[in-house]
């Protein structure tokens, strides 16, 4: 993984000072809040319904031991004991104090982190794929690019006041793992006559406006990648719309002008800003993927991780759900799941970060990653590890069964913290989560993607769920829409609304009946839920949520 040069080092100190003078002249009053808004949100801090909140970048979701020690640091000393990791792979600490700010941005520039641009109409953290560099299917390692994309974007002079914000997501597999076309810019590695590039989407995000990207390009050479986006970006940010901030994405320049005339623009400015770039970028990269070699994989036999799988039946679930395949076929990628049943999905206590640390250090060759449906990987394991693994990770709460499955839940923090949210999220797929523990279905209903906003934001990704739900205010109730049919791989979709939306204490019992219907519906235990309803349709579901609808017409 990347480590930080002299260069980094002197740069977050000197922006750290910067912030530090900044929050004390807020506190002695020379700032006004409004002064301060642009300053604090450069810098990743929010004020929140109850206290600030500071989100912390994880770029590309990477992270070693020693970075995840000091996550776990910050929540204990400045924090209420946990962290809540988010789906841009970052973590924000919810309760921290404004005076202690500078010295959390101090404790993370020791190790290599930052908050920059995790907030503003600046590019954000780069996501990837949280399978990057060990997985099985993928024709190269994401990271390099995506650090060298985190390198040209960090206060870049002419994109740090754009129209709105920016996301960028990378992955190096043709199963998308990192739902790039719900981004601004989806990067998808390809190979062509044995060149590497990238296959460019634009347009895509959540939010009120839900929308698929379009592709841009359908391959740009690396030799010419960071000229392309210079020149994409460029091009939003002349023409985006700064007259309604609902309006501003590079998703509605896109819908508004179409895609061929982007395209046009885009190759025209690529034109002008390429003679610019003059190979410093692609030796930057050469140095670059040095930081990100494979480790080298220890070999020796797997036979206690086969009789244990054979013998050990909470072992053998937990490998089942939680274990994916690695490109060396004597390791695994394993995904810790921090959704135990009835917990706040996302959320880790300082205790169990540090036990994840430990166990990356120990077994894991020092290395985790931050997916975007809020759990933890590590992505290099021997399989001879595994049950010794499994045995630690039952004793911190952290052998949770259930990655794919219902109570796998992605959740925003809603109104329990969100000054924006409209509804509760928290509660919902907690009580989705514990409801189904009881029934002793999770297994039987298979793999199902539920994604809970508590706004119109979508900071859930609910558009994208197989089942999504979106809890807005009606008249000061709190009312869940519900979608069903979304995804958010290679083959993304945006879901279809069902109808009416539901009460708070109607919210369980309608996913409930969704489920049952499924378990009706389905052609055999084989079929996901996703595959029965492309193969019949809203009507099922709709009339089981809907009975008096149905009643009424008859």
């Amino acid at each position: 993984m990347y480590r930080y040069s002299e260069f980094d080092k002197a740069f977050l100190a000197e922006r750290n000072a910067q912030f530090r003078a900044q929050v004390e002249r807020r506190i002695d009053g020379s700032l006004t809040e409004d002064e301060f808004k642009p300053l604090r949100l450069m810098n990743g801090l929010y004020l929140q319904l109850h206290a600030y909140m500071l989100r912390v970048a994880i770029p590309y979701g990477t992270l070693n031991s020693a970075q995840m020690r000091q996550l776990a640091l910050l929540a204990e000393k400045w924090d209420k004991g946990y962290g809540h990791f988010t789906t841009r792979q970052n973590i924000q600490y919810n309760w921290p104090k404004l005076r202690d700010v500078p010295d959390m941005l101090d404790a993370l520039a020791e190790v290599g982190l930052h908050a920059i641009q995790t907030s503003g109409n600046t590019i954000r953290n780069v996501t990837a794929d949280h399978f990057a560099g060990a997985a099985a299917d993928e024709i190269a390692d994401p990271r390099p690019y995506a650090e060298l994309l985190r390198q040209w974007s960090t206060d870049h002079p002419e994109f740090q006041f754009m129209p709105r914000k920016f996301k960028i997501a990378i992955t190096g597999s043709e199963n998308d793992r990192a739902v790039i076309k719900a981004h601004d810019i989806g990067l998808q590695l390809v190979e062509r006559d044995g060149v590497l590039g990238a296959r460019v989407i634009v347009g895509g995000g959540l939010g009120r406006t839900p929308m698929i990207g379009k592709e841009l390009s359908e391959f740009v050479a690396f030799d010419d990648l960071l000229a392309y986006l210079e020149a994409t970006v460029s091009v939003w940010n002349q023409i985006g719309r700064r007259d309604n901030k609902y309006k501003a994405r590079i998703k509605i320049t896109v819908h508004e002008n179409g895609i061929d005339a982007i395209r046009a623009k885009v190759n025209e400015r690529f034109l002008q800003v390429r003679p610019q770039f003059k190979g410093a970028d692609m030796n930057l990269l050469e140095e670059i993927k040095g930081h990100f070699a494979a480790p080298t994989f220890r070999e020796g036999s797997v036979a206690s991780f086969e009789s244990a799988y054979i013998n050990d039946p909470v072992f053998r679930s937990w490998i089942d759900t939680n274990i994916a395949p690695h490109k060396n076929p004597d390791h695994a990628i394993v995904t810790i799941s921090i959704k135990k049943h009835g917990a706040t999905p996302g959320d880790a206590t300082a205790e169990q970060m540090r036990v994840m640390a430990d166990l990356a250090e120990e077994f894991a060759y020092d290395e985790l990653r931050i997916s975007h449906e809020q759990n933890v990987i590590l992505p290099h394991v021997h399989k001879s590890d595994l049950p010794a693994i499994h045995a630690k990770l039952k004793e911190y709460e952290l052998a949770t069964a259930n990655i794919g499955l219902i109570s796998d839940i992605i959740a925003c923090p809603g109104m329990d913290y969100c000054a924006l949210a409209t509804a509760r999220s928290i509660p919902v797929a907690q009580e989705i989560a514990t409801r189904f523990d009881e029934l002793k279905l999770e297994h039987d209903i298979g793999h199902v993607k539920i994604k809970i906003s508590g706004c119109i934001n979508a900071c859930g990704h609910h558009h994208v769920g197989h089942i999504g739900i979106l809890g807005l205010d009606r008249a000061g109730v709190e009312n869940y829409q519900i979608t069903l049919g979304g995804d958010g791989t290679e083959n993304a979709a945006i879901g279809d609304r069902t109808g009416p939306g539901f009460a708070y204490d109607e919210i369980v019992p309608a996913v409930e009946r969704i489920v049952e219907t499924y378990l009706e519906q389905r052609a055999s235990a084989e079929e996901t839920f996703l595959e029965t309803y492309r193969r019949v349709g809203m009507a099922p579901f709709k009339a089981a949520l809907y009975p008096e609808a149905r009643a009424n017409a008859a």
